[in-house]
């Protein structure tokens, strides 16, 4: 059941990071809906990795709380920057 929970949190993650680089970079060279799509599978991937890994490499539950939470928008933010630097 928490996966589902965490999942759908980086839904709302994904959304809400590719709704902020819409107003950061106003010169996207993606369309909306492809900004979305990245922004939503980049924070899921992000957010699993950090679910299992983290613990994985026997870090605390603290730390796993932390990454889950602070990772997955900085990593939508710096994948969206990255595509658009090679594409312009």
């Amino acid at each position: 059941m928490e996966i589902l929970i965490l999942i759908t949190a980086m839904i709302v993650v994904g959304l809400i990071m590719g709704w902020v680089a819409g107003l950061i970079w106003k010169d996207m060279p993606l369309s909306t809906t492809n900004v979305y799509v990245i922004a939503i599978v980049t924070a899921i991937i992000t957010g699993l990795l950090d679910w299992y890994v983290i613990p994985a490499m026997g870090f605390s539950d603290t730390l796993k709380i932390f990454g889950v939470i602070a990772e997955p928008p900085l990593a939508v933010l710096a994948v969206l920057w990255i595509i658009r630097r090679a594409r312009s």
